[in-house]
């Protein structure tokens, strides 16, 4: 699981790229979820657009790090998912459960509407 973080107004953006499927890296990044819900900052954004192949393993981190944002009065927002990656969240019906955005911009300005 490789990424790269940035910041934009309130929100921390991951730019995930190639395969997420858990093990050792996911770990850290699990680590970095922590350390950013200890500075306060709950406001995360995913950012699929490099994302190749996402497994169960890496959907069960989805699942996780939105529920312990939520836990915080945060949230994690999906965008710009690849077809593949939009077909994987109809098929497990997390369509539902996640707010996606077709740009970073939108789920940008999705966390300003809220305040």
């Amino acid at each position: 699981m490789e990424y790269s973080i940035s910041e934009k107004n309130d929100a921390v953006i991951f730019s995930f790229k190639g395969n997420i499927m858990g093990g050792p890296t996911a770990t850290g990044f699990r680590e970095e979820i922590k350390s950013l819900v200890d500075d306060g900052k709950t406001n995360i954004i995913g950012d699929f657009s490099a994302v190749d192949f996402m497994n169960s393993s890496g959907l069960g981190i989805l699942i996780a790090t939105l529920t312990s944002l939520r836990k915080e009065g945060g949230d994690f927002k999906i965008c710009s998912p690849t077809d593949r990656i939009k077909s994987l969240l109809k098929i497990s019906k997390l369509f539902t459960v996640f707010d996606i955005y077709q740009t970073q911009e939108e789920a940008v300005k999705a966390y300003q509407e809220k305040k």
